[in-house]
């Protein structure tokens, strides 16, 4: 579906769905996803949750008429369902639509401006969450939506609801994250009372006609605001800028979004209006319109998330995420537990095959080798190679490879790094080994082994910790880039000619060291041997994750929490050294984590001009219990081709 910008907005953001005890029915999981005023007055309803809703006795009104029964295509929507119907009174050029339950709850409403939902209007980048756009040509009812947004965003959409209280002060604080001011001169807001008007925001106390770039305004609600209520926020078209709903207590003392301007709701240990949010209050509070990581589930599985450790911020001269701001969950709750890891937690490395770029590849800490495969938007085991994953030993069939990161050779096989024996946890066993993964064994043996523990005499201090600093992720980077972009030999100091190392195949491993945040780079040769290069910086405290990606043409340097969740793309500079590049953060929305796993598919895989990336969560940890991410590990988003 090609699509023009509609002036209607609600950004990707992370959203956490309430407990099922607090919202049993479900209703404040679904979304109006795509509306068209065009004639067959067409609605499509989307779930972001994990269980199906029913919608009996569901009404909808517009801005004309009272709550009218509509008959839906089915009385359910299924987790990650549509339903779709058509309005009973039609819908007008500049019209409202709201959604009720048949207890008279409102679930979602939106409001559009004149034509904006001809032929019709919809959420781009993501079902039920992201940007409401015009589309050029044609709709999707009842299936998903076009992926593809504009890149033109107008200063409007930058201001979100980011802070609310009902605990009699009615309070509302708005943030604005663009970077220039914007009027609200003529913007209103309302509750889910639809018996109120809307109430304009520079008429309300204390009284306001613009909020600054990267400030706030905050207001009084003359409408009150109570238990189990909205807020819903119009530009001075009437288009929906964006909305928070919330259960009973959840505002009180405040709801507020954690992080600050971008986040999901939670209820405020202490409501800090005018000012950045301080995060520090319980989760599951409001549900914002622009959903993030729905789907999440409950940890019946039983796994035990583990809240990351180690934060550092983020260094100067990062750059944001090119990509596109919205991220979903991409695998099925506590789906990593093992027999050497019945906690869940540890999934690491990552890596797309470039030869079937459908497989992605995943190292958990505990010895497992997975190979997935995308089902119904996520990634499971594929199990026609091993529906639980393959258990991976050290040469001989022994000991428990603390394995960090992999990455696909030129041969197909995978490379996995270890940076010690679980067994003997306090020695490091700093290792890259080469697996065959048309092996039919359920347990795997590798095919060659090369320690470099040797070459790190800083991690053998007896010290569990210092020998969990070693080799965290690994890249396998063909001759043909680096001769094609004259990399100097440190060995020779004259141009790289892989002729001179015949036994090393097609390309070297660049090994990334937890410890300092070096590479460091081998030519791993047939016979067992290896060949050193020397170190590379990446100017990062340290390295999770190492890929180099064909279609940026970069060797990419991931680090989680540690380095402010930030990729370090490195080039060959014209003196021949491979040097940083430019750094980007992580989309906003993303939970800072111990994210030690990042993948670019290829560009074979390109839609509109995007590709998938994916993180993995090692902690499993997402934004804390009762948040939609909690027990997941692998994350999905888009990155540029």
């Amino acid at each position: 579906m090609a699509l023009t910008l509609s002036g209607l907005l609600v950004t990707g953001m992370l959203a956490a769905q309430p407990a099922a005890a607090a919202d049993p029915a479900g209703y404040q999981n679904v979304r109006i996803n795509e509306v068209t005023s065009s004639g067959n007055d067409t609605v499509e309803l989307y779930n972001t949750g994990s269980t199906a809703v029913s919608i009996s006795g569901w009404k909808m009104s517009d801005d004309s008429f009272s709550a009218q029964s509509f008959s839906p295509s089915s009385g359910t929507i299924p987790a990650g369902g549509f339903v779709t119907f058509n309005s009973p009174k039609g819908l007008g050029d500049s019209d409202k639509l709201v959604i009720y339950t048949s207890g008279g709850t409102v679930v979602d409403r939106v409001e559009w401006a004149t034509d904006k939902a001809k032929p019709a209007m919809a959420r781009c980048g993501g079902d039920g969450t992201g940007a409401w756009v015009t589309a050029a040509s044609s709709s999707t009812f009842g299936a998903a939506n076009a992926s593809g947004c504009p890149s033109s965003i107008p200063a409007a959409s930058r201001v979100r609801i980011n802070e609310v209280t009902s605990d009699g002060s009615d309070t509302v604080e708005l943030y604005n994250g663009g970077t220039s001011a914007v009027s609200l001169g003529a913007w209103k807001y309302v509750d889910n009372d639809t018996s109120h008007s809307a109430a304009s925001v520079s008429s309300s106390s204390p009284s306001a006609s613009s909020i600054p770039a990267g400030g706030y305004v905050t207001f009084n609600s003359t409408i009150g605001l109570g238990d189990n209520d909205s807020v819903f926020l119009l530009d001075g078209s009437g288009n929906t800028i964006d909305s928070v709903t919330w259960t009973t207590g959840a505002a009180k003392p405040s709801d507020e979004r954690c992080a600050n301007g971008t986040g999901w709701f939670q209820t405020a240990a202490t409501a800090t209006l005018g000012s950045a949010n301080s995060c520090s209050g319980s989760t599951g509070g409001g549900t914002p319109t622009g959903q993030l990581l729905g789907g999440g589930g409950s940890l019946t599985s039983g796994c035990t998330p583990e809240a990351p450790s180690g934060t550092g911020s983020t260094p100067t001269g990062t750059t944001a995420w090119p990509g596109g701001l919205d991220v979903t969950i991409a695998d099925n709750v506590c789906a990593f537990t093992t027999s050497t890891g019945p906690e869940g937690r540890d999934v690491s490395g990552l890596a797309f095959d470039p030869s079937t770029p459908s497989v992605l590849w995943a190292a958990k800490n505990k010895n497992w080798l997975y190979k997935l495969v995308k089902s119904n938007g996520k990634w499971i085991p594929d199990a026609t190679w091993s529906a639980t994953g393959k258990q991976i030993r050290f040469t001989g069939g022994s000991g428990e490879p603390d394995s960090e990161g992999l990455t696909v050779g030129s041969n197909g096989h995978i490379y996995v790094t270890s940076e010690r024996d679980n067994t003997n946890n306090t020695v490091p066993k700093d290792t890259i080994l080469e697996f065959d993964p048309a092996s039919t064994a359920t347990t795997l043996t590798p095919v060659h082994q090369w320690d470099m523990t040797s070459q790190f005499p800083q991690l053998n201090t007896g010290s569990k910790d210092d020998a969990n600093l070693g080799f965290e992720g690994v890249g396998y980077v063909p001759d043909s880039w680096l001769t094609a972009n004259g990399w100097v030999d440190p060995l020779t100091g004259a141009a790289y000619n892989p002729a001179n190392y015949p036994l090393h195949g097609s390309g070297l491993f660049f090994a990334g060291l937890e410890y300092d945040g070096s590479l460091h780079v081998y030519g791993l040769n047939s016979d067992g041997t290896f060949t050193t290069f020397g170190t590379i910086a990446t100017g990062k405290a340290s390295v999770m994750d190492v890929t180099y990606d064909a279609g940026t043409q970069r060797l990419v340097a991931t680090c989680d929490n540690t380095c402010g969740e930030t990729h370090t793309f490195m080039k060959i500079n014209a003196s021949g050294a491979i040097v940083p590049d430019v750094t980007y953060t992580n989309p906003a929305v993303m939970p800072t984590d111990n994210l030690e796993g990042f993948a670019i598919a290829p560009t074979s895989t390109c839609v509109s001009g995007f590709r998938e990336a994916v993180w993995s969560d090692d902690g499993i940890y997402g934004f804390g219990s009762a948040s939609t991410s909690y027990g997941h590990a692998l994350y999905s988003g888009t990155f540029p081709c």
